[in-house]
C-alpha cells in the first residue's frame, strides 16, 4: 500500500467520532524505564527494534522454563537444550593461557558430573563461587570432548534458591551478543519487563476486540493476557492468553485488509463490460479446444460479474500447472474486445511472452481479431507498426514483456490487463500498466504457483481471489520417481527408450545464485555428460541457460519445440511457461538442491500431451533429511496445493518475496502454519464487522476503531503491500 493509500485508510476510519484516548504510558521512550537509560536504550533500538514501552511489552519470551523441575546430570544428552540440575561444586580452577583463559568447575550429583565454564567476567564469578557448596544450576547444555558442559550457567546456592520465591514458569527472552556484552541478557530483559508490567494497570491496556468476540471465545482480558504471556501463573492461563493474543494479531491484520479492500472498491472506478458478445460466444461455441472444467467456468463467471459492476476488478487467479489459466485469460480478453476495449498480457520473460503469443494466435486464428507481440527483441520497424496500431485501436490484444510498460507505448482504450507470474514484477512496474488508461483497466493477476489458503488469506486479503484446482480432462498424472547417482546408467537407458518412441526429454540443472560462474561450469559438465550418453548424430541436443543472448536462447528453444532436437539441457529458465506436449521425460539433476515449489513447477513442463510422462529426481547418494522429505512428497502427489501446504509447513512463511502483504506476515506470536483455525475465525469475524459496520461506529466496535487510530504511525503501514 502506498503512502497515499495508508492516508486514505487513516482518514476513512477517522471519519466518524471515536473514543478519545490520552497519550499512553506505552508510548514512553524505552530509556525512561528504570534500569535502562540512554546508552542501553540506544542499543535496544538498534539490536531489537525496541523504541518504547509498547515494543518491550510485545517482545515476547522465546519459551518458558519450569524452574521447579530439577533433573539428574545423567539425563543430559545431545538432544537436551535447557536443563536445571543441582549438585556439589568442586574443582574450581583457571585453565588456558592469556588468550584462551577460562574458569571451570565440576558440579556433581548422585548420577554424574557436569563441567561448568565461564569465558567472561571470570574474576567476578571466581569470587562468588564456594568450593564444596550445594548449588542449583540452570542453562543451555552442550558437549566438550564427549562430556556434558554448560557455559555461563545461571547458578545460585540451593538455600538461597529455596527462599528466592521463583516463578512457576520463568521466561527466556531473545537477546543478542552486543546486548549481553552490556549486561542486557535474556534474564535482565525479563527483569526489565517485570518492572514495566508492575507499572501498568488495566486502563493502560484497554480492550481492542469487540465484546461479542471476547464473550464467544471466553478470552481473558488484554491486560491479563499480556501479563500471563510473560509471567504465567499456570500453564492453563498461559495457553488461553497466548490463544487470545494470536487471534488478536490475525484479527487486526484482517480488519486492516478488509478496510483497504472496501476503500478500493468504493474509490476505484472501472470500465463496464455490459455484454457477452459475438467474439466470446463464437469462440466458446465453435473454437474451444476442450470442454471447460467447473473451476474454469466458476472463475469466468466471477470475472464477468466483476467487470460489469462499474468498479475496477482486482483479482488474483491462482491455479496449478496445467489447470488452464490461459483459456480463462483469452475468454476474458474476448469479453473486453466484445465491449470495445483492448487487452494486454504481460509476462516476465521473452520465452513465456512468445509462448503465450503463439498459443493465443493459434486459438483465435478464425476470429476477426488482431494480436501483436511486443518485447525487447521486437525489431524497430515492427515496433513502430505495433505502437501505431495500439494507439489507433486496430490491435485488440498485445502480449509482451516489460516493453509494454514503456512510456512510448500508448493504448487507445485499454480495458483489461493481465499480469502472468506477478511475483516477478515490482509494484511500480505493474502500476505503470494501470496508468495506460484514463479509467484504470480491470486487472487479472495470474500465478502458476499454488498458494496455501492460509497464506492467500493473509498475503492477498485485499484482493478478490479465485482458485482453479481442477485439471482439464484427459491430462494423465506425471509419474515421479527418485533415483540416486548409482542408477544413472539405468536412467539414461530409460530416456533412450522414450526417445525411441518418438518422445523428447529435459535435463535440468540447478542454478546456484551465489556463483553464476560455477553454475555455468556445472551446466557445461552436465551437457558433456549427456552428450556422452546420447552421441551425435543419432541424438541431437539443444541447450538453454541464462548467459545466452535472447536470440540464441529463443533459437535453441524453438529447435526443441519443433522437434529438431531430442533433448533439452537447461537451467531453471524453462521453469515457467514452456509448452512442448511431445516431451515426456524430465530428469532433474541434483534434485536435493531444489525447493518443493520449484520442483513442482519444473515437473509441470512434462505431462502436457496425451502420452504418459515421467519426472526423475536424480540425487547424490547422501541426501539430508529435509531434502529427502521434499523428494518423498514430490513422489507421493501431483497436487500443487498439497505441495504448497507442505512447503509452508517445512519452510515457514519466511520472507515471502513478491506477496502483496508481506508486512502482515510479521506476526509476533501467531503462525499461519500452526494456527489455521484461529486465522479462519479471525477472517470471518473481520469480514462480518467491516461489511456490517464499515466505519466501525457501533458501540461494540468503537474500541476497535479507537485502537486502530491509537496505533496509527506505530504500525508498519508501508509494508501492507
Amino acid at each position: 500500500m502506498t503512502i497515499a493509500d495508508s492516508r486514505f485508510l487513516y482518514l476513512y476510519i477517522c471519519s466518524k467520532p471515536f473514543i478519545s484516548r490520552q497519550p499512553s504510558i506505552l508510548d514512553s521512550p524505552i530509556e525512561y524505564l528504570k534500569g535502562i537509560g540512554p546508552l542501553k536504550g540506544d542499543l535496544l533500538r538498534k539490536e531489537l527494534n525496541i523504541h518504547c514501552y509498547r515494543d518491550l511489552l510485545e517482545h515476547f519470551p522465546l519459551r518458558h522454563i519450569d524452574k521447579t523441575k530439577v533433573s539428574l546430570i545423567e539425563e543430559i544428552n545431545y538432544q537436551t537444550e535447557y536443563i536445571q540440575v543441582t549438585g556439589r561444586l568442586n574443582d574450581i580452577r583457571l585453565i588456558g593461557d592469556k588468550r584462551t583463559k577460562r574458569l571451570v568447575a565440576q558440579l556433581t550429583d548422585s548420577s554424574g558430573t557436569l563441567e561448568l565454564a565461564w569465558f567472561q567476567g571470570i574474576s567476578w564469578v571466581e569470587k562468588t563461587l564456594k568450593e564444596d557448596e550445594q548449588y542449583l544450576v540452570f542453562g543451555r547444555t552442550g558437549f566438550f570432548n564427549g562430556k556434558p558442559q554448560m557455559v555461563h550457567p545461571e547458578i545460585e546456592i540451593v538455600q538461597a534458591a529455596q527462599t528466592g520465591g521463583k516463578n512457576f514458569l520463568e521466561p527466556i527472552y531473545p537477546s543478542t551478543e552486543k546486548l549481553k556484552a552490556r549486561g542486557l541478557t535474556g534474564r535482565q530483559i525479563a527483569k526489565l519487563t517485570y518492572t514495566l508490567i508492575s507499572q501498568l494497570s488495566e486502563k493502560d491496556l484497554p480492550e481492542n476486540l469487540p465484546g461479542n468476540i471476547i464473550q464467544k471465545f471466553n478470552f481473558p482480558s488484554r491486560y491479563q493476557s499480556l501479563i500471563q504471556a510473560h509471567f504465567p501463573s499456570a500453564i492453563v492461563q498461559y495457553d488461553r492468553s497466548i490463544e487470545r493474543l494470536k487471534f488478536e494479531e490475525f484479527f487486526l491484520a484482517q480488519i486492516r485488509l478488509q478496510l483497504i479492500k472496501l476503500e478500493r472498491q468504493h474509490q476505484s472506478k472501472g470500465v463496464v463490460f455490459e455484454k457477452v458478445g459475438n467474439l466470446f460466444n463464437n469462440f466458446y461455441n465453435h473454437h474451444l479446444p476442450f470442454s471447460l472444467t467447473n473451476a474454469q467456468k466458476r472463475v469466468l463467471k466471477e470475472i464477468r460479474t466483476d467487470t460489469a459492476r462499474g468498479h475496477q476488478m482486482n483479482r488474483l487467479l491462482q491455479g496449478d500447472v496445467g489447470s488452464g489459466k490461459t483459456i480463462v485469460a483469452l475468454l476474458s480478453m474476448l469479453l473486453a474486445a466484445d465491449n470495445g476495449y483492448q487487452s494486454c498480457l504481460m509476462a516476465p520473460t521473452e520465452i513465456l511472452a512468445q509462448q503465450h503469443y503463439n498459443s493465443l494466435t493459434e486459438l483465435i486464428k478464425e476470429l476477426p481479431l488482431e494480436i501483436k507481440l511486443l518485447t525487447g527483441s521486437t525489431k524497430s520497424a515492427q515496433r513502430k507498426k505495433v505502437l501505431a496500431a495500439l494507439a489507433d485501436g486496430s490491435v485488440h490484444i498485445v502480449v509482451g514483456t516489460h516493453a509494454v510498460i514503456e512510456d512510448v507505448v500508448q493504448f487507445k482504450n485499454l480495458g483489461f490487463a493481465i499480469v502472468d507470474e506477478q511475483h516477478r514484477f515490482g509494484v511500480a512496474q505493474r502500476a505503470k500498466l494501470w496508468s495506460k488508461a484514463s479509467i484504470p483497466p480491470h486487472v487479472l493477476v495470474m500465478t502458476a504457483t499454488p498458494i496455501p489458503r492460509t497464506l492467500a488469506m493473509t498475503a492477498y486479503g485485499d484482493l478478490d481471489y479465485s482458485v482453479m484446482d481442477e485439471l482439464p480432462p484427459g491430462r494423465i498424472p506425471v509419474t515421479t520417481v527418485h533415483r540416486n547417482e548409482m542408477a544413472r546408467a539405468s536412467v539414461m537407458d530409460f530416456v533412450k527408450t522414450e526417445i525411441e518412441k518418438g518422445r523428447q526429454a529435459y535435463f535440468i540443472y540447478p542454478l546456484i545464485e551465489e556463483s553464476e560462474k560455477l553454475s555455468y561450469e556445472d551446466l557445461m559438465q552436465g551437457y558433456q555428460q549427456v552428450k556422452s550418453f546420447f552421441p551425435e548424430p543419432r541424438y541431437s541436443i539443444s541447450m538453454v541457460h541464462g548467459r545466452q543472448k535472447s536470440e540464441e536462447k529463443e533459437v535453441n528453444m524453438q529447435r526443441f519445440v519443433s522437434y529438431d532436437t531430442h533433448i533439452m539441457v537447461s537451467t531453471t529458465v524453462i521453469e515457467v511457461g514452456v509448452n512442448v506436449p511431445n516431451a515426456s521425460v524430465m530428469v532433474i539433476e541434483s534434485a536435493e538442491k531444489f525447493g518443493l515449489s520449484q520442483l513442482h513447477q519444473l515437473r509441470g513442463r512434462v505431462g502436457r500431451g496425451a502420452e504418459k510422462s515421467f519426472c526423475i529426481l536424480l540425487t547424490g547418494s547422501r541426501v539430508s533429511a529435509d531434502a529427502r522429505e521434499r523428494i518423498n512428497i514430490m513422489c507421493a502427489t501431483n497436487d500443487g496445493f498439497k505441495i504448497a501446504e507442505k512447503d509452508l509447513e517445512l519452510r515457514g512463511p519466511g520472507d515471502i518475496g513478491g506477496t502483496r502483504q508481506s508486512g502482515l506476515m510479521n506476526f509476533k506470536l501467531a503462525s499461519i502454519v500452526n494456527d489455521k483455525g484461529l486465522l479462519e475465525n479471525a477472517k470471518a469475524f473481520a469480514e462480518h464487522i467491516v461489511s456490517s459496520d464499515p466505519q466501525l461506529t457501533s458501540a461494540q466496535n468503537l474500541p476497535l476503531k479507537s485502537f486502530l487510530i491509537s496505533v496509527k504511525g506505530k504500525t508498519v503501514w508501508s509494508k501492507i503491500s
